[in-house]
């Protein structure tokens, strides 16, 4: 008996030994990053495990957890780790386990914005997806849930897309979130003021907002989501042709916000996609009501008019949001993109008679191809205004560019081209 008693002993310490070593060669090999080496070595004690003291169970998730998340198996890295966490009584592992979870998020979410621009957005979902399960009562990670709606979207998968984007919708989910801005004190020649407002960080805002280089501290807030969210609901209810049920989405979002704009705005895009082009003017006579003196109000229903088709009252809606506000640099851009696409008619008619040997046609083309100078010309000014307030917005330079040098004006397409030239060597 006391010969049995100290096999067992000497079979439990050799067992033990066993431990410790495979535990360390595992350590070693994941310092100098060879997962897949670390983790064949940790199979070996795998079934040892379960019957170790809690502190050799702590380590060995750890280590386990470590090379998971090397060897990219995200989910599996983030339960093994807060499993070790959890039997780590010591907290010998805690720190170290806690920095890698926090790395397998920002990895995961770097390896979905690459799927993004692979167009794999099914990969992406997924993984945007998990990364908000890591933590889902978090504001950061449930952003992360609204992208992995959007990727959904993006792949085609609108089942997917829609039971995360009700999950969004159902947890009051707006992603608000605070915008620092500040303006630098510069002067021209003249003593005017020319600073520009520049969004930062709230470090940054901390800092800077008492500089005696620095004036007009403001702090803003993102516009919600929760419009973009019901309105996308509605939209692949339409798509799956339950019509009922997108407009019950959206009257059950006005209900709760009646007074967001926004929302009021989907509702109206519903209405017009729906083809009920009366609920749709009815729809935007009240956003004017509600906020008559709103430019963004204004650019809001520009947008959607063009996108419905309705040109000219799209072109109404812009110059009424510059109206309001000269300095919203979107209304610009949109407004010029719209006039030039009255050129598309007037370039396919000047290609079918550009080979004609008509008198007439020949006319015709000269008529053409002065009018689309005409239409050029008439971006110039809202182009300059542009420049003027927003120098560095490189779209606004470049089309520009190609304007002046359509139109002929040397001087000023040279002065373009060394702007965007200087902006893109900063």
């Amino acid at each position: 008996m006391k010969n049995l008693l100290t096999t067992i002993l000497l079979f439990v310490t050799f067992l033990g030994y066993c431990q410790k070593k495979e535990l360390r060669s595992a350590q070693k090999l994941l310092d100098q990053s060879f997962y897949n080496e670390a983790l064949d070595v940790l199979s070996k004690i795998e079934k040892l495990i379960p019957n170790s003291d809690q502190k050799y169970q702590a380590q060995y998730y750890y280590l386990l957890g470590w090379a998971n998340k090397g060897d990219a198996n995200y989910n599996e890295a983030v339960t093994l780790l807060r499993k070790s966490i959890e039997l780590d009584k010591l907290e010998k592992y805690k720190e170290n386990a806690n920095i890698l979870i926090e790395q397998v998020e920002v990895e995961l979410i770097n390896s979905a914005v690459e799927d993004n621009k692979a167009e794999d957005f099914k990969s992406a979902s997924k993984k945007l997806y998990n990364a908000y399960l890591f933590n889902p009562n978090k504001d950061e990670n449930k952003t992360y849930l609204y992208f992995a709606a959007s990727s959904a979207v993006n792949g085609g998968d609108y089942v997917l897309a829609l039971q995360y984007y009700n999950k969004l919708k159902d947890m009051g989910y707006t992603g608000i979130v605070s915008e620092y801005f500040i303006t630098p004190i510069k002067k021209d020649s003249d003593g005017n003021l020319i600073g520009i407002e520049e969004k930062i960080s709230q470090t940054e805002y901390n800092l800077l907002k008492s500089s005696k280089d620095y004036t007009n501290p403001r702090v803003g807030k993102t516009e919600s989501r929760l419009p973009e969210i019901v309105k996308n609901i509605a939209l692949i209810y339409v798509q799956t042709g339950e019509n009922d049920k997108a407009i019950s989405a959206i009257k059950e979002a006005r209900k709760i916000n009646p007074e967001d704009i926004n929302l009021l705005l989907s509702e109206a895009d519903l209405y017009m996609r729906l083809g009920d082009k009366v609920t749709f003017k009815a729809l935007m006579q009240e956003a004017i009501t509600k906020d008559p003196n709103n430019a963004i109000l204004y650019y809001n229903l520009g947008v959607i008019n063009v996108e419905q088709g309705l040109l000219e009252e799209g072109m109404t809606y812009y110059k009424k949001a510059l109206e309001l506000d000269p300095t919203y640099s979107a209304t610009y851009l949109n407004l010029v993109g719209l006039i030039l696409e009255g050129e598309t008619v007037l370039v396919e008619e000047m290609n079918e008679i550009a080979t004609s040997s008509k008198r007439s046609d020949y006319e015709r083309y000269d008529e053409l191809k002065e009018e689309r100078e005409k239409l050029y010309s008439s971006c110039l000014p809202y182009l300059e205004k542009l420049i003027e307030i927003d120098p560095k917005n490189i779209e606004a330079l470049k089309t520009a560019k190609n304007i002046y040098y359509t139109v002929g004006d040397n001087e000023k397409f040279k002065l373009m081209s060394a702007k965007i030239e200087e902006l893109q060597n900063q």
